[in-house]
C-alpha cells in the first residue's frame, strides 16, 4: 500500500501511509501519460494524419501512389465512425484524380516497428484492451470477432468479424459451457494473420461476439479508402499496402490533404474517463518522436520520466514501461501522483485537465465510487484496476472551499476489486467525514 492526502490550500497532511513506495499503479498511471501529453502539447493539439503522393497528375492520372501518413492519431474510426473518409474521397477528387496507376498505401513509419510493448503480459497481447499501437490506428484497433455459439461441450463457430478482415485466420479452440459470462480470450501479435481463440462461452446463446485487437489497422485503412474511391469512380489500379520501417531518404511527397483529431482536450478526456488503453499508448508513443524518429518505446519512457523530473516530481524510484499501466513492472508511489496532480492544479490547463477526471458516483469509471454519499459529485480521480488491485489518484472538494489532493494505491490485496473499492471508499467516507 501507499496512501498520501493532502489539503492542497494549506500545505496540512491529512493522512499518509508508506507515501513513497512505489507500488504498480494499474491505470491510474494514465495521469502521468495524459499530463504530460496536456503540458507539452496543449488543449488545442490535434493530431494529423496526412494524404500524400508521389508522381505527377496528368490528364486526370495519378502516376504514382497514394499514401495515407499516420501522426499516431488514436480515434480514427472510433466506435465505427468512419464519415471522414468521404472528405478523404473528396479531397482527392478536387485534386484533379480520376485514377491511380499505383495504391494506397499506409505509411506507419512514424513509430518503429515495436507496435506490442514488450512489457506487456503474453496473454494481454491481442485483446481488445491491450493493442497494437501504430502511427495510423482505425476502428479503435479492435474487430468484433461474431461466434455462433452451440451445445454444451461444442466448439464455438467463428462466422464473421466487425469490421471485415480479409485475411485473418482463427486457429479456435473457444468451447460452449454452462456458464453466463464472456470467458473467450484472443491472442496474437501486431502484422501477424494468426488469431487464436481459447476459453469458453455461454452455451445455446446463438450469435455471440468477442472483442480482439486488429492485426493490422494501418492496412485495413488503406483498403477501406481504396474502396471507397472505386465506389466514387476513381480507379485503383493496385490493392492497398503499408509500410512500416522509417527511411529517412524516403524522397519528398506533395500533400494532397490534412485530416486533424478532435482536440487534445477530448482526446485526454476519453482516455481518463473511460480508461483508454488505446488512446493513453497511442498519446505515449507520440511524445516519444519528440526526441526522435522514428518514435520508440524507449524514447517515450524516458521523455515521461525527464518531463516530470524537471517539473519537480520526485520520480526517480518510479518505474515507467508504458503508458496506460498494463505493464505490471510499472511502479509509482502515492506521493508522486500527489506531486504530479498539485502541479496539474496550477497550469494554465488546469480547466482541461479537471475535465478529463471522471466523477466520483457519477461518470466513467468512478460512476460506482461513493454514489449516494456525501462524497458523490465531490471527487475528480483517476481509477486503476487490475487483478487484486483497487487504485485511486485525484482531487476531493470540500465544503469550505478547500481542495485535498490524494492517492491510495492498494496492491496484491486478497479478495476482488470490487471488495477493495469498498474498503476505500469506506476509507474516503472517514477521513472527509472526520475533517469536514
Amino acid at each position: 500500500m501507499s496512501v498520501f492526502v493532502q489539503n492542497m490550500n494549506t500545505g496540512e497532511v491529512i493522512d499518509s501511509y508508506r507515501p513513497e513506495h512505489v507500488v504498480p499503479p494499474a491505470s491510474v498511471m494514465k495521469l502521468l501519460t495524459t499530463g504530460a501529453a496536456l503540458e507539452t502539447l496543449g488543449p488545442g493539439f490535434r493530431f494529423p494524419t496526412i494524404l500524400e503522393y508521389n508522381g505527377v497528375i496528368e490528364n486526370g492520372i495519378l502516376k504514382g501512389d497514394l499514401y495515407i501518413r499516420g501522426g499516431c492519431d488514436p480515434s480514427l474510426g472510433w466506435k465505427g465512425r468512419t464519415a471522414f473518409l468521404d472528405k478523404w474521397v473528396k479531397a482527392i477528387q478536387s485534386a484533379g484524380i480520376r485514377r491511380i496507376d499505383g495504391a494506397v498505401i499506409a505509411d506507419m513509419t512514424m513509430l518503429d516497428g515495436e507496435a506490442q510493448n514488450p512489457n506487456w503480459l503474453c496473454e494481454d497481447a491481442g485483446n481488445y484492451y491491450a493493442p497494437g499501437i501504430f502511427a495510423l490506428n482505425y476502428y479503435g484497433n479492435t474487430m468484433n470477432i461474431v461466434l455462433q455459439s452451440g451445445e454444451p461441450g461444442s466448439v464455438a463457430k467463428v462466422i464473421k468479424t466487425e469490421p471485415a478482415v480479409e485475411d485473418v485466420y482463427f486457429i479456435n479452440h473457444i468451447r460452449c459451457d454452462k456458464i453466463s459470462y464472456d470467458g473467450a480470450f484472443v491472442s496474437g501479435l501486431p502484422y501477424s494473420r494468426e488469431r487464436y481463440l481459447t476459453g469458453a462461452v455461454p452455451s445455446n446463446l446463438g450469435t455471440f461476439g468477442v472483442k480482439g485487437d486488429l492485426p493490422n489497422p494501418g492496412l485495413l485503412l488503406a483498403r477501406h479508402l481504396t474502396a471507397r474511391l472505386r465506389e466514387a469512380g476513381i480507379a485503383v489500379k493496385r490493392d492497398a499496402s503499408y509500410m512500416a520501417d522509417y527511411n529517412p531518404l524516403t524522397p519528398a511527397r506533395n500533400e494532397l490533404y490534412i485530416h486533424y483529431s478532435e482536440p487534445l482536450s477530448e482526446i485526454i478526456k476519453e482516455t481518463n474517463v473511460n480508461s483508454n488503453n488505446l488512446y493513453a499508448e497511442a498519446l505515449f508513443r507520440y511524445l516519444g518522436t519528440r526526441y526522435t524518429l522514428p518514435g520508440s518505446i524507449h524514447n517515450s519512457q524516458d521523455l515521461l520520466r525527464d518531463y516530470w523530473r524537471r517539473r519537480g516530481v520526485k520520480i526517480q524510484n518510479a518505474i515507467i514501461k508504458d503508458g496506460c499501466g498494463l505493464a505490471p513492472q510499472d511502479a509509482v508511489s502515492a506521493k508522486t501522483f500527489v506531486q504530479l496532480l498539485t502541479i496539474m492544479s496550477h497550469s494554465e490547463n488546469k480547466e482541461a485537465w479537471i475535465a478529463s477526471l471522471p466523477v466520483s458516483g457519477q461518470t466513467g469509471t468512478l460512476k460506482t465510487l461513493c454514489p449516494g454519499t456525501e462524497l458523490e459529485g465531490r471527487i475528480h480521480a483517476k481509477s486503476g484496476t487490475i487483478a487484486g488491485t483497487k487504485n485511486f489518484a485525484g482531487y476531493i472538494d470540500m465544503p469550505n472551499g478547500d481542495t485535498w489532493v490524494f492517492a491510495i494505491l492498494i496492491n496484491s490485496a486478497p479478495g476482488k476489486a470490487k471488495n477493495i473499492q469498498t474498503v476505500i471508499q469506506q476509507y474516503l467516507l472517514d477521513v472527509y467525514r472526520a475533517h469536514r
